[in-house]
């Protein structure tokens, strides 16, 4: 359990779209926004892990607050890394599209995904407790 589940949620839709390319594409680059969603893009997800948490500094800090373990706060912190050197690469002012077309992307989205794959599972199970 966590202290904040809806932070948590918003964490796991923050790995959702790093996950998923043909997100990226329609809603980022097309701005193609599903129901609900009034704005997203990779400066979101960048808000949301750098500036409005602890994720990318320290994600030790942020267990039992919105990651349960250290094998989240390890996972979280490999998809900050790979964020970290698509920004050593291309710096911080390119758009949505040059990084997500960069060959260090790949990293990020896998990153992303194993992050997200193994979270959900473990948000599903305490649900279910």
């Amino acid at each position: 359990m966590v202290k904040y589940p809806k932070m948590r949620e918003e964490l796991l839709e923050t790995l959702r779209s790093l996950a998923d390319r043909e997100y990226q594409h329609k809603v980022w680059l097309e701005g193609d926004y599903p129901p609900g969603i009034e704005c997203d893009s990779f400066d979101e997800a960048v808000h949301f892990l750098y500036d409005d948490t602890v994720l990318a500094e320290n994600p030790d800090a942020a267990i039992g607050v919105i990651i349960e373990d250290e094998k989240e706060a390890s996972l979280m912190s490999a998809v900050c890394q790979a964020i970290d050197l698509v920004f050593e690469v291309l710096g911080t002012e390119v758009s949505d599209e040059e990084y997500i077309k960069s060959a260090e992307w790949t990293m990020v989205v896998e990153a992303a995904l194993k992050a997200l794959q193994v979270m959900e599972v473990r948000s599903q199970i305490a649900v279910k407790i």
